[in-house]
């Protein structure tokens, strides 16, 4: 019996100082929970700007009134919806992952609580199997029992509020493994979601390229002149180089004005003045945008553990995320280069060019005139970083500064 009471007041002792941890509701999250954080935040904006982008385009849509025009307005609206569910995904993700590390914290403060309360509870069981007969016929056993009474009396209030305090502990594990199962659903929402409006891009494509099939041979011709470029150039900078100055040529051509009429006296030709030259387009600030929705892991001049300078911004997408057109502008190269997986080289006029690489497929050809947010095509399935990158006239040009 005296094992029994040393056991119980040890168990009221050990009580009061789990019950001082356990009872702490401060979540203290470490460095992984406040990255976890960030992206939750993260990916809400880029969710909410994508929705934003998908209605003005959709609005646009309705009042356009070429049908081609009225196609891939309604394409690029559905890719920002699309890009707007991956958002909602990448969020969900991060909120089961919070969720899930509060359960986890929870239920370790419960296992700690209820440890003290388990061996207190066997010290009570020990005292309760002895009849008070037989306590009254061991020697010194009416002692013991006042000590037991005492203890009792005095283990009584503190097992009252121990218990309390599993109790509420109990409450808010529910609470959160609620939280944590309203998350889960909402993430095979989201993901649902991103399927159906993949699905409705594909059958928006395709029908694109059924009314588009008239243009096939001139398409062909110029695409077949791009990937000769690509196999001539020696890197992927002396490819784009060759391409900018092409669509500088282009560009004079176009600009050209058409001949003029003999004058009637040839001495007066002199005085002709020459057309002005054309200027030079400027990209707005505030009109690029990022290709695809994720993490950004590598910005413009970090050197990477090949010891190679980031010319752009590599972002890491979701497996199969939908990549759009930063800027408007027209595809100069579409296609395989080089370790860049597939890539598409975009010229928006003024000797302003954009580079996305890293893309696993293809939904535009060399030729096409992109709008922002046209859908150019899909990261790859497993490790896939997208890059993107900005130059004028032949030089990088940092991103962020430009970003809308």
């Amino acid at each position: 019996m005296r094992r029994a009471l040393a056991t119980l007041a040890l168990a009221v002792t050990v009580a009061g100082g789990a019950l001082a941890i356990a009872q702490s509701d401060v979540f203290d999250p470490d460095a992984i929970a406040a990255n976890e954080r960030r992206q939750l935040l993260t990916a809400k904006q880029q969710s909410a700007e994508a929705m934003q982008r998908s209605a003005a385009l959709e609005a646009q849509a309705t009042a356009a009134r070429d049908d081609a025009d009225r196609l891939k307005k309604r394409s690029a609206a559905l890719a920002a919806r699309i890009q707007s569910a991956e958002a909602d995904i990448n969020a969900g993700e991060a909120r089961v992952a919070l969720v899930g590390r509060r359960v986890a914290a929870q239920e370790a403060r419960l296992a700690e609580q209820r440890q003290p309360l388990l061996e207190l509870t066997a010290a009570l069981q020990q005292l309760s199997r002895q009849p008070p007969v037989s306590v009254l016929a061991q020697p010194g056993s009416l002692a013991d029992m006042v000590h037991a009474r005492a203890v009792l009396d005095a283990a009584m209030p503190v097992i009252a509020q121990r218990t309390a305090g599993v109790r509420r502990e109990l409450v808010q594990l529910r609470a959160t493994k609620t939280q944590q199962a309203i998350a889960l659903k909402a993430l095979a929402a989201s993901k649902t979601q991103l399927a159906r409006r993949r699905d409705a891009l594909t059958r928006l494509e395709n029908e694109g390229r059924l009314r588009s099939r008239e243009l096939m041979s001139s398409a062909q011709l110029e695409a077949d002149r791009a990937l000769g470029l690509g196999e001539k150039a020696r890197d992927i900078v002396d490819l784009m180089d060759t391409l900018e100055i092409d669509s500088a040529t282009r560009g004079e051509l176009a600009e050209l004005a058409g001949p003029l009429p003999r004058p009637r006296d040839p001495t007066s030709a002199a005085m002709i003045a020459a057309p002005p030259a054309p200027a030079e387009a400027e990209l707005a600030r505030g009109a690029y945008r990022l290709p695809v929705v994720g993490r950004i892991v590598a910005g413009l001049g970090e050197v990477n553990e090949s010891g190679v300078r980031s010319r752009g911004i590599t972002i890491a997408a979701r497996p199969g995320g939908q990549v759009v057109a930063p800027a408007p502008g027209r595809v100069s190269f579409a296609g395989d280069y080089r370790g860049y997986g597939k890539i598409v080289i975009i010229d928006h006029g003024g000797g302003w060019t954009s580079l996305v690489t890293g893309m696993i497929a293809l939904s535009v050809g060399v030729g096409d005139t992109l709008d922002a947010g046209t859908p150019v095509g899909r990261a790859g399935s497993q490790d896939s970083r997208i890059t993107v990158e900005l130059r004028r006239a032949g030089r990088p040009v940092d991103i962020v500064a430009m970003l809308g």
